[in-house]
Parts: structure tokens; sequence; C-alpha cells
């Protein structure tokens, strides 16, 4: 039973920290609003995520990140300033859902699990974005918002009810982009390599 515990408490806190991948107060919110009215018990160290101040405060930052990402220009500013946010929320998220277990090995969980799911996941949907700004001058910027908006939202919504469902949606998810994060990694040091080359024949 325990181990089925720890599994469900691991694959939650896996879910929601994906989710802080798209938004990061979103999950936040979610967790928060569950801790607040007892569907889920945080762990030791994490009763303040649950309180009304809580509550106010991550409600108040979702809504001005979620209508932040529709305007030109502020979303791509953002994208830089929820990159580590959104890692630390995923910390935060992974850390408050595993059940008691030693500090250092909860929060290297917290870090390592949580934290790295969110931050691949938000870095992946970074590149798309400046992507979609470089190749239709931003026009398709509000589609993405959209998808990542519902992604964060329904995602979150479901890694409370079904979490194991939602947490191999999260792998999946994190082993694509890892995927294409690398064929991009290779396909820009192609380029740069490339361009060296062209600029010795050049100089020769």
């Amino acid at each position: 039973m325990e181990h089925l515990d720890f599994l469900l408490a691991g694959s939650l806190g896996l879910a929601l920290a994906a989710c802080s991948g798209f938004r990061v107060f979103v999950p936040l919110l979610a967790a928060s609003l569950a801790y607040r009215t007892g569907y889920l018990t945080p762990a030791a160290g994490f009763a303040w995520l649950g309180t009304w101040p809580a509550v106010a405060a991550l409600g108040t930052a979702t809504v001005a990140e979620v209508l932040g990402y529709y305007v030109p220009v502020v979303d791509n500013v953002l994208d830089t300033i929820t990159g580590p946010a959104a890692f630390i929320a995923g910390t935060i998220l992974m850390t408050s859902a595993l059940p008691d277990m030693p500090p250092m090995v909860r929060w290297g969980l917290g870090i390592l699990v949580g934290g790295g799911t969110a931050g691949i996941i938000q870095t992946g949907t970074s590149l798309l974005r400046a992507g979609s700004t470089v190749t239709t001058a931003g026009l398709g910027n509000p589609v993405l918002a959209t998808l990542e908006n519902v992604l964060a939202i329904g995602g979150s919504v479901v890694a409370l009810l079904l979490p194991l469902l939602m947490a191999a949606f999260a792998v999946g998810l994190l082993i694509w982009m890892l995927s294409h994060l690398r064929r991009w990694r290779q396909r820009r040091a192609a380029r740069r390599e490339a361009h060296r080359v062209s600029q010795r024949t050049t100089v020769g």
C-alpha cells in the first residue's frame, strides 16, 4: 500500500510539474485549491500552499500570466522570466506532493524530476514561440498561447483526478521534446560549422 501511495504521489507531482512548463501558476493554483479544500494533503512544510493568501496570490498571478501571453512582445518577454520560474514551480509541486521521506531525498527528487520536467517543457514551448514569432511575424503566437493554456488547465485537472494517466502523458511528452531539442541543437551546430567553413573559404 505504501508503494502505491508513493506511486500516486510521485505521479501527481510529475504531472503538475509538467503542466507548470506550459503555465507556471496554473498548476500551482490547482494544487493550492486542492490543499485548501482538503482534497489533497500537502507534505510537511507546505501547508502555506493551501492558505487563502496563497490561493488569492496564485489566482491573481494565473490571470495575469494567461492574459499576458496574448499580448505581442510581452509573450516573448514572459518566456525569459518564466524559464527559472517554471523550474521553481515544478520543484515545489513535486516536493509538496511526495509523502514523508528524508528531506534531502524529497527535495532531490523535487529538483531533479519536478524542476527538470518543468524546465524542459518550458524550454520547448519557448523555442516554439520564438519560431512562431519569426515565421508568422507573431500572428501564430495567440494560437500557441491558447494551446498552452488548454494543456496547463486541462492537464492540471486531469493530474488531480487521474495522476497516473497524466504522468504517463508527461513522460511521453518529455521523450518527444528531448528528441526534438537534440535534433534542433544538431541542426544549429551544423549551420554554425557550415558558416565557419564558408568564412574560411571566403578568406582563403
